[in-house]
C-alpha cells in the first residue's frame, strides 16, 4: 500500500540518507561488526551531511527541521542496513537530541550542541541499571550535593554507545525520600575523574553496536552539568520516552520489511523438487500473511508518526507501536530464517543476522510486558 505521510522534501532527504548508508556504512559494515563499534569518521561524515542535528536549532549547528518525519526517514534507511547501526546513530540523533535541545541552558547548548551535530561529540543515555531493568523509578545511582557541585556514584548497564560516547545523559537519585520524584539528569563527560567504562558487552546480536557498562565512583559534576530541573528527571524521561519508543517502532518495522523483501526474492530463486520454493502453497500463504502484517503495522506506525509531529502522540499509543512492531518484527524474521532453510542459520546470510539482531527489541526501551502494563492501566485495569 502506498504510504501518504511523506512529501517531496522527505523523498529527497531519503535519497540523501540512502546514499550516505550506501557510501559510508555498507562497505564497512563487516569491519564495524568485527571491531564492535562504528568508526568516528563515519559520525563526522554524518555530521557534514546534516544528518545528526535534525532537531537542533540552526543557531547551534543543526538543521532545525521541525518535522519528525525526517527522523523517521533516516531511521528507516539505517535500519534497512542493520538494526545495530540504526540503534547507535538513533540513540544519538533521535533519543538524546530532545534532552539536549529541550532541557539544557544556553551555556550547555553552546558547549554541547555544535559538536553533537558535527559528530565530534557522540552521546548515550544512562538509564538502565543492573538491578532495575525497565523499572526506572527504582534507580540506585545517587548524586549528592557538595557545595554547588554534585557527587555521582553508581553504575549503568546495557548502554548503547556506552563504550565510545563523549557525553552520557545519566539519571541518578538526588532525593531518596521522594522516590520517582527525586531523580535528576546529569551530563557526564568523557575524561571526568571517577567515570569508568566496563568492557564492550558480548551480545547475541547487533555486534556492531558498542554496548557497555558504566561506573561512577565519586564523579564530581559541576552545577552546569545538571540537565533540566533538579528532582524532575523522571518527569523529563517520561515526557521523552514516547519518541524513543516510536523511533524503535519505526526501526523495527523497516528492519523486518527489508529482510522480508530480500526473502521473497530468495524464495523466487531457490528451487526444491523442481520449482521455486515460494510457489509452494504453504510458503506462498505464509508470505502473503507476513506482507499483510507488515503493511497493516506500517499504517499504524505512520499514524503515530503524524500524531507525534502534531504533538499529539500519547505514551499509550507509543507503547502500542513499540510492543506490536517488535512482535511483528520477530515473527517476520523468524519466518524468513525458516524460509531460507539451513542457510537461514548461517551468519553470512542477512536473514540470520537480522533474526539475532531483532530479539532485543522486545526487551529494550521498556519490555513488551511493561508496554502492555501501561496500556492495561489506561483501560482502567
Amino acid at each position: 500500500m502506498r504510504r501518504t505521510l511523506f512529501n517531496e522534501d522527505h523523498d529527497a532527504f531519503r535519497e540523501s540518507a540512502s546514499a550516505f548508508v550506501a557510501r559510508e556504512l555498507r562497505p564497512r559494515y563487516e569491519k564495524f561488526v568485527e571491531q564492535r563499534f562504528i568508526d568516528r569518521d563515519v559520525w563526522l561524515e554524518a555530521g557534514r551531511q546534516g544528518l545528526l542535528g535534525l532537531e537542533v536549532p540552526e543557531a547551534h549547528g543543526g538543521s532545525e527541521a521541525g518535522d519528525y518525519r525526517f527522523n523517521a526517514v533516516f531511521g528507516e534507511e539505517l535500519s534497512k542496513l542493520s538494526a545495530g547501526v540504526s540503534s547507535c546513530i538513533g540513540i544519538h540523533a533521535d533519543v538524546v537530541a530532545p534532552y539536549l535541545v529541550d532541557l539544557t541552558t544556553e551555556e550547555q547548548k553552546r558547549r554541547w550542541l555544535p559538536r553533537f551535530c558535527s559528530g565530534e561529540l557522540t552521546t548515550a543515555i544512562g538509564m538502565t541499571e543492573p538491578s532495575g531493568g525497565s523499572d526506572l523509578a527504582a534507580l540506585r545511582s545517587t548524586a549528592v550535593r557538595d557545595g554547588s557541585d554534585w557527587i555521582l556514584n553508581g553504575s549503568k548497564t546495557f548502554i548503547t554507545n556506552g563504550y565510545s560516547a563523549d557525553l552520557v545523559v545519566v539519571a541518578a537519585r538526588t532525593d531518596p525520600a521522594r522516590g520517582a520524584k527525586g531523580i535528576t539528569l546529569f551530563g557526564v563527560e568523557a575524561g571526568m575523574r571517577g567515570f569508568e567504562r566496563g568492557r564492550k558487552l558480548d551480545k547475541v546480536g547487533q555486534p556492531e553496536s558498542d554496548t557497555a557498562e558504566l561506573f561512577f565512583d565519586d564523579v564530581r559534576l559541576p552545577a552546569g552539568n545538571v540537565i533540566g530541573e533538579v528532582d524532575r528527571g523522571f518527569v523529563h524521561m517520561m515526557e521523552r520516552l514516547p519518541q524513543e519508543r516510536l523511533g524503535g517502532a519505526v526501526a523495527n518495522l523497516a528492519h523486518a520489511a527489508q529482510i522480508l523483501v530480500e526473502t521473497i526474492e530468495y524464495t523466487k530463486e531457490r528451487k526444491a523438487f523442481g520449482q521455486a520454493i515460494g510457489s509452494f502453497q504453504h510458503n506462498k500463504f505464509l508470505l502473503a500473511e507476513l506482507v499483510t502484517k507488515v503493511e497493516v503495522t506500517q499504517a499504524f506506525v505512520d499514524q503515530c508518526i503524524l500524531a507525534h509531529n502534531a504533538r499529539e502522540l500519547t505514551s499509550v499509543d507509543a507503547a502500542k507501536a513499540k510492543w506490536w512492531s517488535a512482535e511483528i518484527q520477530n515473527e517476520v524474521l523468524d519466518a524468513c530464517v525458516q524460509l531460507h532453510g539451513g542457510y537461514g542459520y548461517m551468519t553470512e546470510y542477512r536473514a540470520a543476522r537480522a533474526w539475532m539482531d531483532a530479539r532485543v527489541t522486545k526487551i529494550w526501551a521498556g519490555s513488551n510486558e511493561i508496554m502492555k502494563e501501561l496500556i492495561g492501566r489506561e483501560l482502567g485495569l
